[in-house]
């Protein structure tokens, strides 16, 4: 810039295209108001990327002869020192990255754990902490198998470990061991890490517990279970209790015939216990499948506990010590009774049995909230205001495994010809039935505790008063009785039986042809004896249907399960009567009378 002698140089606005030096104008202005001569701008770049610039100027002072551009080893020295600027401001990056790094995995909720190629922890963060109750100190320099639960074998973890050190990603779910011997199930992530070069230096594993969701889902899949099960156990009881009423019935008409000192008289009467035996099974059944009418009433249960106290004391025996802890000013559940003092006898004969050498069964009242973090535990559970019935033992406990089936028809842990395995299944029915939940806690050598929870009924209401019924001598009787039944073998010993006892009997295999019989006859029919579960038509719209027509008319239902047309939700709707299959032939004659007794004179 200036003059050579008699050669001037073109305009510094030459180098420039017009753009580029409308750019630079403010930079032109500046170096005028402070007297530079010259100005070298050099970049600063951290990773590939311009983060600004570095400038060297020469005053328009120090320029007395000569050009005033700067030298080259001056433009030189501008870009060592930028390099060294751009290096600093690379290390200064590098710091703040690593410490939002570590910030992250310090709060992170997944935990994480570093160790070398060797195996050796190198770091764990605040989280492995929290959920191994391992601190730091006590895992760095420690193989992570200290966490080893013995869930898994030798080729398990030896697959693991060829499979990281082929430099390839591990993913898969570990059952681990916490510090106090708590299992808690994992999903883990293990990656080797490279440094510049590309070799193998260290793995890091992300792990996230998992423990909660694995706990619902067993929930969830013993609760479908259970239902299919139980759906299954239904359908057997309708069909058996059938042939249980064919075999009763025609056993009680085999001994009318026959003397006590007859020598066939023996082989009725086992027959007859072996048919009670089998009824008494097969209402387990229903109690586990939900498929038993129940009937309802607000009560405390601290009055079914010491109602049964002196009975459970003799059912436990004299070497079982029981003892009661029983909340004063207990809330009202709305329950069945007669179902409540089986699941307390259950559970007392269970713990009883878990005892050989004696020891103390307890029974337990409280009035209980459910908060959202233990529902959200424990599938079934519900929020709210609940009574707890709790029944403890001392006796030899139980292991996983054998708790994941207590609640299965037929699983038992006796020998054989000790146990039909449906004493716990009937509780488990009964309480999910009755609105309740069912949770046991049990250790090897430390007992075991049942503890149930049914809401909290809404008010104090009275309890429903029994339906009295007039007490009859014999089962004579001369009123028209209609019955109507679809299976064919239990309808005709039914009309044998009650035309032997001088009713006049009408009968219909179906709903249809009951209605075609009644329409034929034009006398009255004092009552309607029929099953509930039929063709075509099923009890409850029969009734509705007759009674149109026939509005004294009385019904007695039959059935040998639960059927919502008859109950709500399997609670028998108020001022129906039924007659649960099998039946003997006294109960029926005698219900029968009872029921038409009562009708208004």
């Amino acid at each position: 810039m200036g003059d050579k002698g008699d050669h001037r140089e073109p305009p510094l606005s030459d180098y420039f295209d017009a753009d580029l030096w409308q750019h630079l104008a403010p930079i032109r202005d500046l170096m005028r108001q402070t007297g530079v001569a010259s100005v070298v701008i050099v970049p600063l770049v951290v990773e590939e990327e311009t983060v600004g610039g570095l400038g060297l100027c020469v005053a328009s002072s120090q320029v007395t002869t000569g050009p005033s551009t700067l030298s080259t080893e001056q433009v030189d020295l501008a870009w060592r020192v930028a390099g060294q600027v751009s290096g600093a401001l690379a290390r200064a990056r590098l710091i703040k990255t690593q410490q939002r790094l570590t910030i992250a995995v310090e709060q992170a909720a997944e935990s994480v754990l570093i160790t070398d190629t060797r195996g050796a922890i190198l770091y764990v963060n605040p989280a492995f902490e929290r959920v191994t109750g391992y601190s730091s100190s006590e895992v760095i320099g420690r193989n992570p198998r200290l966490l080893k639960s013995g869930k898994h074998d030798s080729a398990f973890y030896r697959h693991l470990w060829q499979t990281i050190t082929s430099d390839l990603v591990w993913t898969g779910r570990l059952v681990n061991r916490k510090k106090d011997g708590s299992l808690y199930t994992e999903d883990v992530t293990i990656s080797p890490v490279h440094n510049q070069a590309g070799e193998t230096v260290s793995y890091v594993a992300v792990k996230h517990d998992v423990s909660h969701e694995v706990q619902l889902e067993e929930q969830f899949r013993q609760s479908q279970k259970m239902e299919a099960m139980g759906r299954l156990a239904g359908g057997i009881a309708h069909d058996f209790n059938n042939l249980l009423t064919v075999i009763q019935v025609s056993a009680w008409l085999l001994q009318r015939q026959l003397r006590p000192e007859d020598p066939r008289w023996e082989y009725v009467q086992r027959i007859q216990e072996t048919v009670e035996r089998a009824t008494n099974l097969i209402k387990q059944l229903l109690s586990f499948s939900r498929r038993q009418i129940i009937e309802p009433q607000t009560l405390s249960l601290n009055r079914v506990v010491g109602d049964l106290s002196r009975m459970l004391q003799r059912i436990i025996g004299e070497d079982v010590e029981l003892a009661t802890s029983l909340t004063p000013d207990l809330w009202p559940v709305r329950v069945d009774p007669s179902q409540m003092e089986q699941v307390i006898v259950n559970l007392a004969v269970n713990a009883r049995d878990a005892m050989p050498d004696g020891g103390t069964v307890t029974i337990e009242t409280a009035n209980v909230v459910i908060d959202e973090a233990y529902a959200a535990y424990h599938v079934g559970a519900r929020v709210g205001e609940h009574v707890l019935l709790a029944i403890s033992d001392t006796g030899v406990g139980m292991d996983d495994q054998v708790r994941e089936h207590i609640f299965e028809p037929f699983f038992t842990t006796k020998e054989g010809g000790q146990g039909t395995g449906l004493g716990l299944s009937t509780v488990f029915g009964i309480v999910n039935q009755n609105d309740g939940y069912i949770w046991v806690y049990s250790e090897i050598g430390k007992g075991t505790t049942f503890k149930i929870y049914f809401p909290r009924a809404e008010e104090a209401e009275p309890e429903a008063p029994e339906r009295t019924l007039p007490l009859v001598e014999d089962g004579q009787g001369t009123e028209t009785v209609l019955v109507v039944e679809d299976e064919a073998a239990v309808r005709d010993l039914l009309v044998r039986v009650l035309t032997a006892h001088g009713y006049q009997v009408l009968e219909a295999k179906d709903g249809p042809e009951a209605l075609q019989v009644s329409g034929q006859h034009t006398d009255p029919i004092d009552l309607l004896l029929t099953d509930v579960v039929m063709p075509h038509m099923n009890g409850r719209e029969l009734c509705e249907r007759l009674r149109a027509s026939r509005p004294e008319m009385e019904v007695l239902y039959m059935s040998g399960y639960t059927d919502n047309a008859i109950a709500q939700h399997g609670v028998l709707e108020p001022g129906t009567y039924l007659l649960p299959k099998p039946f003997s032939m006294e109960g029926l004659l005698h219900t029968i009378r009872r029921v038409l007794d009562a009708r208004p004179a």
